[in-house]
């Protein structure tokens, strides 16, 4: 099964479950719970904490759902906020941290990077959780939009198009999806 966010990131090839963390695990579980898949791929945009640059494809089954207060010694939390589906067929072992929120601070973001998450999306934390709970293997592919800055809306908007367009060559390419 492929899924995506949906609102402006929608395929023919996707099933939309929503933008968020809230929105994506309801909608995910559901249809689990329906019809359960054998493979969940996520497909979708990223933000870069500054290890990936601008439409630089990344591929990962690993994610953490860190808010940035937490580098700032503002909050913690008693969840397990590392979710972690090691496939040693990926080449990259990035983890994807996800936030209701887009980060917009560079420096506090570098943060990040010292704990291996490389990337952010929305969406793929709870689709890992999802995934794991329902036992289902899960992957995530996603192309980089933005920067973790003060321009990262106004740099997703500008480059959305050609990062799509990028993303679907990859998917053809990788024979995960057939060329129309």
């Amino acid at each position: 099964m492929i899924v995506c966010a949906g609102n402006n990131e929608t395929f023919p090839f996707a099933t939309p479950i929503g933008v968020g963390l809230i929105d994506s695990a309801i909608n995910l579980t559901r249809l689990c719970l329906f019809d359960k898949p054998e493979y969940i791929l996520f497909v979708g945009s990223a933000g870069s904490y500054g290890e990936y640059d601008i439409f630089d494809i990344i591929e990962s089954s690993n994610a953490s759902n860190i808010e940035l207060s937490f580098f700032e010694d503002n909050s913690y939390t008693p969840i397990d906020n590392m979710v972690k589906c090691e496939d040693t067929k990926l080449p990259s072992k990035t983890i994807v941290n996800s936030s209701n929120y887009i980060s917009t601070n560079s420096e506090i973001t570098k943060e990040f990077l010292q704990y291996g998450i490389g990337i952010e999306n929305m969406e793929f934390y709870s689709v890992v959780k999802v995934a794991k709970e329902f036992e289902i293997d899960v992957k995530g592919i996603f192309v980089v939009t933005n920067y973790t800055n003060k321009e990262a809306h106004k740099d997703f908007i500008s480059n959305h198009n050609k990062a799509m367009d990028n993303l679907l060559k990859y998917l053809e390419e990788k024979n995960i999806i057939i060329k129309n």
